[in-house]
């Protein structure tokens, strides 16, 4: 993360014209990345994980610095995160998974609380942890956001760790 001084603002905005802003920095190298997924929906899993990875090394993050765990479901990734969160490995942690609607009111109770979960590690770790668990109607939904989704997810992991170190 580099200071950008706010200079190319014009006076009558309402943004402070001479603020210090932090700007977004994608460089993966030397970063620890650990990554959750869940095997219950395995392919969209995989594909979550496909642009996940594909993104982290096209970012500079090194293959022997991607740790995966799999876990059986959504509702076992808070966990794991957490004990990776505490281990002091990681600069960021990514989540990946799908709950796909069915037919009861189980859809709301995991896709809730995995995402609660996954918020509460990250409080409490301050570990940034980029939560690409797709919550979708069907799996025409899953298959279509998939690879977009990981890939987003590592580009949220890279520039979570970055601005962390940035602000501390």
């Amino acid at each position: 993360m580099t200071y950008i001084p706010n200079t190319s603002a014009p006076a009558s905005s309402e943004r402070c014209a001479d603020l210090r802003e932090l700007e977004s920095d994608l460089s993966g190298a030397g970063l620890t990345i650990g990554v959750v997924m869940a095997r219950f929906n395995r392919e969209v899993g995989e594909g979550l994980l496909a642009g996940c990875c594909q993104e982290l090394r096209r970012l500079g993050v090194a293959s022997s610095a991607i740790t995966l765990v799999n876990v059986p479901g959504a509702l076992e990734i808070p966990l794991t995160l957490q004990t990776m969160a505490q281990s002091g490995k990681f600069n960021a942690l990514v989540a990946l998974g799908c709950v796909i609607r069915g037919e009861t009111y189980h859809f709301e109770i995991v896709s809730n609380e995995s995402a609660r979960g996954v918020t509460d590690v990250q409080l409490t770790t301050g570990i940034p942890i980029a939560n690409a668990v797709l919550t979708v109607e069907n799996d025409d939904q899953a298959l279509v956001r998939m690879h977009q989704k990981g890939m987003e997810a590592a580009q949220c992991a890279v520039e979570m760790a970055n601005l962390l170190k940035a602000v501390k």
